[in-house]
């Protein structure tokens, strides 16, 4: 499953939140469609991701998930993409949720993030293999409970509510971008290079994963 809510906030053209994350989507249908999978690769665009129904049980991701789950299909993992547009290679423009994480990550925001639960930790780890034997775009990984501020912020969070792996691709969100839910939030402040490199590494996960 790969997935991006479509939805933005009221004010905001949502060009990072989230039309990136579904300009990814449709980049990655195209480039899987010239070269098909042994496994199905499903690519869902959602609904209701914004407050106020975030994080509960009225997310379009939330009532996909539960049909899933009821019709027992199985599902090895889900990606969600949120946010996969602002980079910057300015030098202290990455943030973190906790003070240690300062010593332990980038301190610049040139690279994409793949973050998810602890359950999910070895999905995570086997899509991370796959980006990067497929891009140079620097890659982070984090797999941490929800204590950490922003680790389940999106569509993911539904899919690990029914017990299924899954991870979030993002820029990391208003750890980065302080445009983040405001009338700045604009197409001219989008990175178009390195978006193209993040797909270019998802699809080389996905291949990875899916027996090209």
């Amino acid at each position: 499953m790969v997935g991006a809510h479509y939805d933005t906030v009221p004010d905001s053209q949502g060009a990072d939140d989230n039309a990136s994350g579904v300009a990814g989507l449709l980049g990655l249908a195209r480039a899987l469609a010239a070269e098909p999978l042994k496994k199905t690769v499903r690519l869902v665009a959602f609904a209701l991701e914004e407050p106020p129904v975030y994080r509960s049980r009225n997310m379009g991701s939330y009532h996909y998930a539960g049909s899933l789950k009821r019709s027992g299909s199985e599902v090895e993992g889900m990606v969600c993409l949120e946010m996969i547009g602002y980079f910057t290679d300015r030098p202290g423009s990455q943030h973190y949720p906790l003070p240690f994480m300062n010593r332990a990550f980038p301190k610049t925001g040139d690279f994409i993030a793949m973050v998810g639960n602890r359950r999910s930790v070895e999905f995570t780890r086997r899509m991370a293999d796959g980006f990067r034997s497929a891009t140079d775009l620097p890659l982070s990984t984090l797999n941490a409970p929800a204590v950490v501020v922003g680790i389940d912020f999106s569509d993911h969070w539904s899919f690990g509510q029914f017990g299924y792996p899954a991870l979030m691709v993002t820029d990391t969100s208003f750890y980065r971008n302080p445009n983040y839910h405001s009338p700045a939030d604009l197409p001219g402040t989008l990175d178009y290079g390195r978006m193209a490199k993040v797909v270019a590494g998802l699809r080389g996960a996905i291949g990875a994963w899916g027996g090209k």
